[in-house]
C-alpha cells in the first residue's frame, strides 16, 4: 500500500520516483528507521497535481481520480479561486464549443479551428467531455461556478472546505450520464 502511494505521488513519473526513493533512503540513513507516517511526510506534496487535471476529470466524472487527486494534494486558499477560475474558463470553453458544434458537425475540424486551440494532447479529454455535458448542464454548472466564486470570496477562512464540496457535489454526487 505504502508502495503504490509514492508512486502515485510520483505521478508514474520514474525520475519522480527515485527521488522520492532517494529521499527516503536519505533518511532512513540519518534516523536508523522510518515508519509510514514518516514516508509520507517526506515524499513531494508539493509537486500537486495539476489544477487543470483536477478539473478536467471532474468534467469527465472520473469518481476515482477526483478522489485519489483530492487525497493527494494540500491546496492552499490561494489555488481555491485559481481552482475555480479554470473551472469556470474551461466549462465556458465546453459551452463554445458545444454552440459551435450544433453549426457545423464535425467535431475534429470544430476543435481544430477553435480559438484559443484545443491542444492535440487534450483532444481527447474534451472530446469526453463534450459527450457528458449539454448545453443546459453546462449553463447550470457556469452559474454554480459563478456562485461558488462568490461564497468563497465571501468566506475566505473556508474557501477550500467551499470547493471540495462543490466539486463532491458537481461531479461525484450527481449522475455521470448527462448526454
Amino acid at each position: 500500500n505504502l508502495i503504490n502511494i509514492i508512486i502515485r505521488r510520483s505521478l508514474n513519473n520514474r525520475q519522480s520516483l527515485k527521488n522520492e526513493i532517494d529521499k527516503i533512503e536519505s533518511y532512513y540513513l540519518t534516523n536508523k528507521s522510518i515508519n509510514e507516517e514518516e514516508v509520507l511526510k517526506i515524499t513531494n506534496l508539493s509537486e500537486n497535481y495539476e489544477i487543470s487535471t483536477l478539473i478536467d476529470n471532474c468534467l469527465i466524472k472520473n469518481k476515482k481520480k477526483i478522489i485519489e487527486i483530492i487525497n493527494d494534494n494540500n491546496f492552499s486558499s490561494d489555488e481555491v479561486i485559481q481552482i475555480v477560475r479554470i473551472f469556470l474558463l474551461k466549462a465556458k470553453r465546453l459551452l463554445n464549443l458545444k454552440n459551435e458544434i450544433e453549426k457545423n458537425s464535425d467535431v475534429e475540424s470544430v476543435l481544430n479551428s477553435h480559438k484559443p486551440p484545443v491542444f492535440w494532447k487534450d483532444k481527447e479529454i474534451v472530446k469526453n467531455q463534450l459527450k457528458i455535458w449539454t448545453k443546459d448542464k453546462l449553463h447550470q454548472l457556469i452559474i454554480k461556478i459563478s456562485t461558488i466564486e462568490l461564497n468563497i470570496k465571501k468566506n475566505s477562512d473556508n474557501a477550500i472546505s467551499i470547493l471540495l464540496d462543490f466539486i463532491l457535489e458537481e461531479t461525484i454526487s450527481s449522475p455521470s450520464n448527462y448526454s
